[in-house]
This record gives structure tokens, C-alpha cells and sequence, in this order.
């Protein structure tokens, strides 16, 4: 799941510059002081952490942190995230004439572990707290794999509807759609007992909450039947209408039955686009526990996320998610558009030959503690954004040692230029070195 100025009119929520600074981006303006992977501690943002077992960040990453594409204007991420912040400041107005939902999109990605799983009620135990999927600082701290680590916060300081952007941080394959920085957009919205029911016909009779309640598929044990259906009506009435603002009105729109540890009932949405389903976004009911503990006991409420690269590939015609990175003029002056709703079709640049290399190794004994993200962060932190796509092709356990060997492909493909074997070489050569030296695997080439 993933997660402005004015709020309710007698609502005053805290500044977000009196919110405490290690929550804060220390650098809007992509100009972030160098990061340093020390053998003792880790430099990020200005600030220093101590390192320890679980310590899994690297420099490469590291120098991801600050550049807040969302931020810099007329990049396409940026584009998409004022559409949408356009949407909501136009058709939700408070009481008083002032935009609804207020935005937040200068958070640090640096948060606790409390804040990215404990917060949201991830238990202990679940799969998505992996060091092998998430870049850890140590022990305490890490960068957010997604942007609904600050919505236990935001709710606690007052706010009732925000959209929060950012950047968030997740180890995962390699491939044109994949990469281990992307951008998160969300959704809070909170009701109170009269908000919800104001509209309704003999509404004061309502309730939000319901004593001897049970859980069911379609709601939570201490939530009303009649609330939780307002709320669902207005979530999907919400993300409906953002959706044909982005899309077009004639879009096609179905909802699938989820479950995520923060919300219930949960959805997923997807639209049919250029003749398929394209699943865009998560949403659902919040989980009142994380509303209690947020000091928001007494209201109800609904939540959404989505990606910002995933809609930007789809809306812009954008081939490769490397691309969102690329400081090439040909690349970005496409977006340099006087309305922010202007139709854009990206032109490719020109498509450079690949070259394909591949790395065969027999796994250490014993290998439980391998995986394969281990192995693409490796790549990625030799090769960097030469390499477009790592594929596992062959997984082989010889018959009498029981020893395990793997053969990953690995292509390189330059955005800007075509690379010489000679040059991929070198990289390859250290990719094999550094598998041996680092995940102990031994070399078959």
C-alpha cells in the first residue's frame, strides 16, 4: 500500500517545518551532502548512523537519496505528481474555500524500522522486513520502502487528508520496468462520525463504531456495517474520478478483493488500457488499531497508494525505467510542457545494441543465506545503469555432490551511446570477482 495546506477549517495541524528534522528532507534541491559507507558508520543526509550486522546499504544507492526527481519541475515523475495534486486541489475545497487534502513530498526517506512496518502493523515475522528485500542502515534504521512510513505520523500531528510523495528504496530484479528507487504517491483521508453521516437521511442515528462486533470480509470488528460502505463508496468514487482525469473519462475500471496488514477490507484497481487489465493502485479501509495508536480513535478512515513511474510509463509511452534517471537533454526537454495536462508521447532516443554476457557460479554450501537479490544488488553496484536486465536462465543441482550452480544473463545496453565489448568486459570481470569475494560463490567460467 502506498500512502496539503489547509485541512478542516478549525484543524491546525503542525507545520511540517516543526516537525522533528530527522523526518525532514535536508535537501529539496537535489543537492545533498555526498554520502559515505564507512567500515564503522553510514553518512546519509547530513547525518551519521552507526553500522551493524543488518547494515546492507550501498554507496551506488546512497547517491540515489536527495535527488527528488518528483521535485524537479517538468520531470515527468513531477509532472504526474501535479496532475494529480491538481485533481485533488480542484475537486475537494474545504469549508473555507481552501484545498481539502494538504501535500507532503520533502520527507526523508530515512526512517525507522517503527515507522516503515511496526507503525503500519506489519508483525515481526512477515516476509517484506527481509534484508534481502530492503536497504537497511542498521539494526533501527532504513531507507523507506514505501511512503506509507509516514502516514502514522502525519495522522498524529492533526492532519485529517494529505497526499504524501516520495521516494522509496526496495532490492528487487533487474529489468526494464524494476529498479531499486522509485516513487510513491498516497492518500489519507479520516472522518468523523458527522462528516460521514451529515449527507445521510436520519444520519444522527449512525455510528462509525459498533460494540460486539466481529471481523468479516467486509469489515472490521469495531466498525459499522454502514460506515465501512460510505467509506468504500467514497474511497472508489475518489480514485475513480482521479483515474479519468489521468486517463481519459471512457476508462474501463474493475476492483479486485486484496488483503494488505494496513487496511480491510482492501482493493486493488485496474484499468483497461490499450486492451489490457493494468493493475494502478492499492487502497482500502484503515485498520482502526493503527488509527488508535495514531490518537485518531474516534474517526474512520481510508487510504491509497500508487506508483509514479508505473503511471508515467503507461501515460508518457516511456520504455525504460532507467530513463527516469538520465540527465540526456533529448530525454528530458520532452517534458518541458507550458500545462501540465498536455498530452506527451515520448520520442525514443536512439535504441544502442545490447551485449549480452553470461556468469555461472557454483553457490557456497550451505547457501540458505543467498539470494537472488543479493546477487542483483552486486550487479547493481558494479554495473550500475549499464545493465538493463539480469535473468536467472539455468538452476542446476548436480546429482552426486548435491552442489547448486546458477547461470545468470546479464545484458548491457548504454541509454546514450553505444558500449564496446571491451568496456563490458572490464565490468563483467569485476561482477565476477565480486560475486566470489563477496557472496562466496565459486566461479564456473
Amino acid at each position: 500500500m502506498i500512502l496539503t495546506r489547509s485541512l478542516l477549517p478549525r484543524l491546525r495541524p503542525r507545520p511540517l517545518d516543526l516537525l522533528p528534522p530527522c523526518r525532514r528532507c535536508l535537501c529539496a534541491d537535489g543537492h545533498a551532502p555526498r554520502p559515505v559507507v564507512g567500515p564503522d558508520s553510514v553518512e546519509v543526509l547530513g547525518r551519521s548512523y552507526p553500522r551493524d550486522d543488518l547494515t546492507n546499504v550501498t554507496a551506488r544507492i546512497l547517491s540515489r537519496v536527495g535527488r527528488n526527481l518528483h521535485n524537479q519541475p517538468h520531470h515527468p515523475l513531477w509532472l504526474i505528481k501535479e496532475r494529480i495534486k491538481a485533481h485533488f486541489y480542484s475537486a475537494y475545497i474545504g469549508r473555507w474555500g481552501n484545498p481539502l487534502f494538504s501535500v507532503h513530498d520533502n520527507l526523508s526517506p530515512v526512517v525507522t524500522v517503527q515507522q516503515n512496518f511496526d507503525s503500519l502493523l506489519i508483525p515481526p515475522d512477515h516476509p517484506s522486513r527481509k534484508q534481502g528485500d530492503n536497504y537497511y542502515l542498521n539494526r533501527t534504521t532504513m531507507l523507506r520502502a514505501h511512503t506509507s512510513a509516514h502516514q502514522s505520523e502525519l495522522v498524529r500531528s492533526g492532519l485529517d487528508a494529505f497526499l504524501l510523495a516520495g521516494d522509496v528504496y526496495r532490492r528487487d530484479e533487474i529489468d526494464a520496468s524494476h529498479y531499486p528507487v522509485f516513487h510513491q504517491m498516497e492518500g489519507v483521508r479520516l472522518f468523523s462520525n458527522h462528516e460521514l453521516f451529515s449527507s445521510v437521511r436520519r444520519g444522527e442515528e449512525l455510528s462509525l463504531f459498533e460494540s460486539g462486533g466481529r471481523r468479516t470480509p467486509e469489515k472490521q470488528e469495531t466498525h459499522s456495517l454502514e460506515a465501512v460502505k460510505l467509506v468504500e463508496f467514497n474511497l472508489k468514487q475518489t480514485l475513480s474520478r482521479l483515474v479519468a482525469q489521468l486517463f481519459g473519462e471512457d476508462l474501463e475500471v474493475r476492483w479486485v478483493d486484496c488483503y494488505f496488514p494496513f487496511t480491510h477490507p482492501s482493493f486493488e484497481m485496474e484499468v483497461r488500457f490499450q486492451g489490457d487489465w493494468m493493475e494502478v493502485l492499492g487502497c482500502g479501509v484503515m485498520e482502526q488499531e493503527l488509527l488508535n495508536s495514531a490518537g485518531a480513535e474516534n474517526k474512520l478512515g481510508w487510504a491509497f497508494g500508487l506508483g509514479l513511474e508505473r503511471l508515467a510509463m503507461v501515460l508518457y509511452d516511456i520504455p525504460d525505467i532507467r530513463l527516469f534517471w538520465s540527465q540526456d537533454e533529448r530525454f528530458l526537454k520532452q517534458f518541458r510542457v507550458s500545462d501540465i495536462h498536455q498530452n506527451i508521447c515520448f520520442q525514443p532516443l536512439s535504441k544502442y545494441p545490447p551485449l549480452l554476457n553470461d556468469i555461472s557460479f557454483w553457490l557456497p554450501d550451505g547457501a540458505d543465506g543467498f539470494t537472488e537479490n543479493d546477487f542483483y544488488e552486486l550487479v547493481r553496484s558494479v554495473g550500475g545503469d549499464l545493465v538493463e536486465k539480469v535473468t536467472l536462465v539455468d538452476d542446476f543441482t548436480h546429482p552426486k555432490t548435491g552442489r547448486r550452480s546458477q547461470c545468470y544473463r546479464i545484458v548491457y545496453r548504454h541509454m546514450e551511446r553505444t558500449l564496446t565489448q571491451q568496456e563490458v568486459r572490464l565490468v563483467h570481470e569485476q561482477i565476477e570477482r565480486s560475486a566470489e569475494s563477496e557472496l562466496g560463490v565459486q566461479g564456473r567460467y
